[in-house]
């Protein structure tokens, strides 16, 4: 009788033995050979320029944040500056008008007691010319 033509178990799993083994050494051989060095150290320069340039891009925007941040804090600086310059701007009118105010009123008061002064005596020769009218007429 003949072999049949059907592999059993066995004959399957040595074919599949000697196939990994066969891809296994293929691998070993590729990866043994001078190309795929040349393609590894390729890739290696890749990724270290890549990493290069993502290195050098953060630096700018650190530093283009750096400079943002020192341009809003001169611009902080120059505003707080203008408001204390306006302030005391606006303190030095303030105190002017009420110097201003002070002595208008001062010379409100001045003229006021020389008006009653005045009046004081006005009043006081009316009396002095009724007193002497009162003598004169007795």
């Amino acid at each position: 009788m003949a072999k049949s033509a059907v592999p059993t178990l066995a004959d399957r799993l040595r074919a599949a033995q000697e196939a990994r083994q066969a891809q296994l050494q293929r691998a070993k051989a590729a990866a043994a050979s001078p190309e795929a060095a040349e393609r590894r150290e390729a890739r290696r320069a890749i990724v270290a320029a890549r990493n290069l340039r993502l290195a050098a891009r953060k630096a700018e925007e650190e530093a283009r944040k750096a400079d943002e941040e020192a341009l809003k804090e001169r611009a902080a600086a120059e505003l707080a500056a203008a408001e204390a310059e306006a302030a005391a701007a606006r303190a030095a009118a303030l105190q002017a008008e009420q110097e201003t105010w002070a002595a208008e009123e001062a010379e409100r008061a001045r003229r006021k007691a020389a008006e009653q002064a005045e009046y004081e005596a006005i009043l006081a020769a009316r009396r002095l010319g009724r007193k002497a009218k009162k003598r004169r007429g007795r």
